[in-house]
This record gives C-alpha cells, structure tokens and sequence, in this order.
C-alpha cells in the first residue's frame, strides 16, 4: 500500500474523542500520510507493518490506535492494572520521546503509561508496575531484566508494537526480542515501524506476525527527500570540513541544527573543535555517560543549545519539528541513511537545508547514493570555506570567519562524560497516571468491535 495524497482528520477516522479533543489541544488535527493509512487497519485489530522516514508521524500511526483499543475496545479486557499494551523502542530517548507523546494524547483517559528503560534504579520502575500500568514503552535490555525478575508481566499484553525495529536489531536487541514476543501467550496485535524495511526485518516479522499489511508512507527516488528540504552538497577536504561548517552556522536563518558524523569519536572532536571557535554546542553519542548524553538532549530541546553533533544511533530519539539546518559531516553509508538523517529537517510544513560534505574518498559512497535517489547530483562542485560560491548558496554573511567568540566547553560534558562513565540518573521511568480507577465505565459501555460506538 502506498501514499495517498488525502489528509483525513483523526475524527474523520474514527478515533475515540476523548483522543481527538487531546490531540487538538496540541492543534493536531489532520493525520500524516503512515497516520492516515494505518489507523483504519491498525484500529481493527489487524497486524501490519509501517515504513515511514523520520518526522513523518510514525508515533501517533500506532500510538493513537493502541490507546484507543484499549481504553475503548471489546475484544481486549477492561483495564486493571496489568500492561494490555507494549511498544518496544531502541534507546532511552526514544522510551522518553514516545512516553511523553502518548501521555499527552491519553490526557483524557484512564490509561497509565509507564516508560522503562536502563541508566535509572529499578526500584522506581518496579514500583510503577506494581502499582498497576495499562501500556508500556520500554527498551529491550531493561524490559528482560524486568521481566526475568517477575516484575512485569507479559501475559496480559495484547497489542505489541515493535518501533524503529532497524534500529534494534542493528544494535544487537534480536534475542531479547525474540524473548519479549515468546512472553506474549495471549493472542494479540503486532505492529512493526520502522523508517527503513531490510530483508532481516522482514524475514523477522515473517516468524511472528498474522498476514500483516505493509504500508510504505514514501515513494521510490527522489519523492523520498523532503520536498521542503533544500538539499546541498559539495565536495569539501577532510582538513576543511571544520572551518566549512563553522561557515554554514552562520548562514542567515540558521535555527536548531543537526551535525551528523559516523563515529562517536568523530562527534567529540568535531563538537570540541566548534565548542573552540565559541559556538554553544552539545554532542550525543556511545562514550558519553548516559547522565551527559540526557543533558545535552534536553539542552537542544529546550533550546539552551541550537547545535548538536550526533552519531545516528544517539540521535534516535530526537523528535523536534523546527530543526533548520541538517549538516553531514561525513558521507552516509547508503541512501536510506542519507533519507534518514535530512528527514530531520524540513519536516511539519517547516522549509530545511541540508548540507552534504563530500570527502574525496567518499565520492564512490556519494555516487551511489546519487544514483539510487536520483538526486541529479552528479558533477559535485569543489568548495573550500573561503570560497564565494558556499557564502552565496547557503545565504552566508560575507564577513563571517572561522570563529564567532571566545572558547568554551562543549554543553553538558563533565569529566564523568568525557570518561564515557558517570553517575546513574535518579529519575523514574514511569509515565503519568491519567484518570481514576474507579468509577470508570462499565464493562457494557465498551464498543462491541469497531461497528460500536464512535463520534
């Protein structure tokens, strides 16, 4: 199933309006196009698969259909306290980003939402769940953990959603998986998202899904950039790479920016190197402490930093519709990472620019990706941070140089972080409790199937 170009309401589709009314008071309305195609499927129970690229609504194409069958549907049982629903994410910040979406849109809902995940004690989650969860969005390892210690409790789940589900397998999470979906004994829905679909991905949900429909939320070649996404790219020396983009941060407009590197130590020099030059600058990436990598997620978010230098694995998780500027410091490996990284801009009716830094040794890489999205980039200009043609194209100052002001330590590191070890974030996973227990609706009140009550 592919594209279509209608842009239905939730309400439209049938959503409880309890959802609904939460999603409006966040002025969400209309649905994305993988909202628009999964709901229908995904609110009568059936498993599917979804590919989307990031910042095209995947949280909210299964999130809203799991909260409202189980908070409204009657082939799943009343609510009691036992998890009826669980999403499986790759990394912390995606359990912290997915948790807050649906916390939000279950504001009017007797649904408690729990987020589990490692860096934290476990006494905090276990208390969560033993004080009663309805759905539950965790990362593998400390899902097991729980899991194996009786804590949580699988056989009550009847909607499973596996998301960014590349991701985790590319991270190593295939066992606990497979140990995760062998817990589930009672019959239920499965839904898999992922931005990029591999042959491993699909032959794993061969093994454990019911006829699942496939829906793709994007088109071959070129459509799968962002149309709204300006994309640039030149050819640029390894020992410039530096002083070009300290350029590009000073290009006229420039807002919350996203410098993409491949390798963790790559980001804590590039981010060291700028932090020289005196941009305010964070990084995220594997050798960071947990503690660290949080703080300089949540300094981006709240907008204390507008610059981060980012692995792709750390940057799982980031969920910010007015990124403007995407920078590839290094040449993605193939052109579903390339997709990737760029759909961080230019995404929710907002305009981006992505830049492409091509190294010499990387135009075999370039090529390919060239080619398979037909970007029409095959002659690629050679620019050096003091030529002509980089200031007029991305609308760059004349008098910008290398550095903006004094130097200053890269945001959020301590000597903890710096050591790739640090202290154990105190804080809970637990998500909000929304609504009493008691005094709830009756059993009769439940929709008999999706022909029952809607709005």
């Amino acid at each position: 199933m592919s594209t279509s170009n209608q842009k239905p309401t939730f309400t439209e589709l049938g959503v409880a309006q309890e959802i609904t009314d939460a999603l409006a008071t966040q002025s969400i309305v209309d649905t994305f196009a993988i909202q628009a195609l999964t709901l229908p499927i995904a609110l009568e129970g059936r498993d599917l698969i979804g590919q989307a690229r990031t910042g095209m609504g995947k949280t909210l194409g299964f999130g809203v259909p799991v909260l409202d069958r189980i908070f409204d549907d009657a082939d799943i049982e009343e609510l009691d306290g036992t998890p009826r629903a669980l999403i499986v994410v790759p990394t912390r910040e995606l359990c912290v980003q997915v948790g807050e979406d649906l916390t939000r849109a279950a504001v009017n809902l007797p649904v408690r939402v729990t987020t589990i995940y490692g860096g934290t004690p476990y006494e905090e989650q276990e208390k969560a769940l033993k004080d009663g969860t309805d759905l539950v969005v965790g990362t593998p390892g400390r899902l097991i953990d729980l899991y194996n210690r009786g804590e949580l409790r699988l056989d009550t789940v009847r909607i499973l959603v596996l998301d960014e589900a590349d991701e985790m397998l590319d991270l190593g999470f295939l066992p606990a998986i497979e140990k995760i979906i062998a817990g589930i004994t009672a019959e239920h829905q499965t839904m898999l998202f992922s931005a990029t679909m591999p042959d491993a991905i699909l032959g794993l949900a061969r093994g454990f899904m019911n006829k699942p429909v496939h829906i793709r939320a994007e088109m071959s070649g070129e459509a799968e950039t962002n149309a709204t996404t300006k994309q640039v790219v030149f050819k640029s020396h390894r020992m410039d790479k530096v002083a070009v983009i300290s350029r590009v941060l000073q290009a006229r407009g420039r807002g919350r920016t996203i410098i993409f590197v491949r390798t963790k130590r790559s980001a804590a020099e590039v981010a060291r190197d700028l932090a020289g030059a005196g941009f305010q600058v964070a990084s995220v990436h594997g050798d960071m402490s947990q503690s660290a990598r949080e703080r300089s997620l949540q300094g981006f978010r709240d907008g204390v930093v507008d610059i981060l230098v980012a692995t792709d694995v750390a940057a799982r998780g980031i969920d910010i519709d007015d990124v403007t500027h995407v920078i590839n410091y290094q040449t993605p490996d193939d052109e579903l990472t390339y997709v990737h990284r760029i759909g961080r801009t230019g995404r929710a009716g907002h305009t981006g620019t992505a830049v492409t830094l091509v190294g010499y040794d990387e135009l075999p890489k370039w090529k390919l990706i060239n080619d398979e999205l037909g970007l029409g980039k095959d002659e690629l200009p050679e620019w050096f941070s003091t030529s002509p043609e980089l200031y007029e194209e991305l609308d760059i100052p004349e008098d910008a140089d290398g550095t903006v002001g004094e130097s200053r330590p890269v945001f959020g590191m301590d000597h903890s972080a710096r050591r790739g070890r640090g202290g154990r974030s105190g804080r809970g996973g637990r998500g909000d409790a929304r609504g009493s227990r008691g005094g709830g609706r009756s059993r009769g009140s439940r929709r008999g199937g999706r022909g029952g009550r809607r709005h």
